[in-house]
């Protein structure tokens, strides 16, 4: 384990370089991409910061969609298996088996929740509504 700088401040170093030293200073499509550079780290933040429990709750959610399955004990194995999980439900989809009933509730609880866990890292100014 390392001590400081943790992960989290040497990326909030190069968003506040980015963002108050060289966007100002910079014209056009430098200044966009540097834009879009710190965006990427504000996104990337996020992710690091937001990762093990959208993990979590993407399982269980999963797992009333498609039935308990014990959760792997690492978050790259997790990550994995919740592709497979996934491949899983939009083939039960894909059939038709979400077309109506209590199954389709389901999957729709599943869906809302997992689209705004993935804009709470991505762009979470869509969760707030317009200003």
């Amino acid at each position: 384990m390392h001590d400081r700088p943790t992960v989290d401040e040497l990326l909030r170093g190069v968003e506040l370089l980015l963002d108050e030293q060289l966007v100002p200073s910079l014209d056009g499509a430098r200044k966009y991409n540097a834009r879009v550079a710190a965006n990427v780290i504000r996104i990337v933040r996020r992710e690091l910061q937001l990762s093990e429990s959208q993990l979590a709750a993407e399982w269980r959610g999963l797992d009333m969609v498609l039935g308990q399955q014990p959760r792997p004990e690492t978050a790259s194995a997790t990550v994995q298996a919740l592709r497979t999980r996934n491949e899983e439900l939009s083939e039960r989809i894909r059939a038709g088996d979400a077309d109506e009933g209590r199954f389709r509730d389901l999957v729709f609880a599943h869906v809302r929740d997992t689209v705004h866990a993935k804009l709470e890292v991505s762009d979470p100014g869509w969760l707030v509504g317009p200003a």
